[in-house]
């Protein structure tokens, strides 16, 4: 799929495997809160932040020098909430790769162990010398 203008020809070391998964916790912080809400309570964006981040630590070990990822499409539920202070897991699996396109499959949980949120999200592998010289 070439709709996001991001196709090139990949040079990455290895393409993830789709599987391979990885899995970081995140202590939540007042920058995090929902700003709307009287209460400390973590922010959508923000666990949505922490997923895309999980998603590149995950990606870079494959990716060559010139390269990195960028979030092109995520959807995502946040059916929980948490209080800033919790802590807060994530883990990211490769559900498939085509072309350049990475889709993941995202879940955090929060130190209750309740899951706050999972959905997907997809990430194009760009060459970092070229991206955004035609912005």
């Amino acid at each position: 799929q070439t709709g996001y203008g991001l196709s090139y020809s990949l040079t990455m070391k290895a393409a993830p495997p789709a599987g391979v998964t990885r899995t970081h916790t995140y202590e939540t912080t007042l920058e995090m809160r929902a700003r709307q809400l009287e209460a400390d309570i973590f922010s959508t964006p923000a666990m949505i932040g922490l997923m895309e981040r999980t998603c590149v630590d995950l990606t870079e070990p494959y990716l060559d020098p010139d390269e990195q990822t960028v979030g092109i499409h995520v959807d995502v539920h946040h059916p929980a909430p948490t209080k800033i202070g919790q802590s807060v897991t994530v883990t990211a699996k490769v559900l498939e790769m085509h072309e350049n396109k990475i889709l993941y499959s995202i879940s955090a949980t929060n130190d209750h162990g309740v899951k706050i949120g999972d959905g997907t999200h997809r990430r194009a592998v760009i060459n970092t010398k070229r991206f955004g010289k035609n912005a």
